[in-house]
């Protein structure tokens, strides 16, 4: 018996959990865009780290659904996606943003009789070569969202 209660005690040293619980959460920041072509902002936390998610559909894929996020480390490479997204704003047809994961360039498209610049378009292409465009409204309404981060 004694040795039974002496074995008890060392057991839990020696014995190791077969699994961890971790505590991940993800949290839609906005969409500026659902439907058949979602484009979603994202934040997670997984235990005491932040990263941030731009979730979009691939369109070069035309016929099946591919889903493709482009990853911010931090806070901070947010914020630069957000930088970018202002200089083209104020910048010309063509201009692009290289970064080391993607690439964002700016088109302006403008309809046939159309006066002015016409309608700014970006596409955001990643090194994966996954692609998604969007359009100034869009940019907006995250650089809107990331703001307030």
């Amino acid at each position: 018996m004694k040795k039974l209660i002496i074995l008890s005690l060392f057991i839990p040293a020696f014995a190791s959990a077969q699994f961890v619980l971790t505590n991940t959460s993800t949290v839609s920041l906005m969409d500026p865009r659902t439907g058949k072509w979602p484009l979603d902002l994202q934040r997670v936390v997984k235990d005491s780290d932040t990263s941030y998610l731009l979730a979009f559909r691939d369109q070069q894929e035309t016929e099946e659904v591919n889903m493709s996020t482009l990853k911010f480390g931090d806070l901070a490479q947010l914020r630069y996606f957000m930088q970018a997204l202002t200089a083209l704003k104020n910048n010309s047809t063509g201009t692009t943003a290289k970064f080391k994961d993607y690439f964002i360039k700016r088109m302006d498209v403008r309809k046939e009789g159309e006066k002015g610049k016409g309608t700014i378009w970006y596409t955001l292409q990643c090194s994966d070569g996954t692609t998604t465009n969007f359009d100034q409204p869009e940019a907006d309404k995250m650089v809107a969202a990331i703001k307030t981060l």
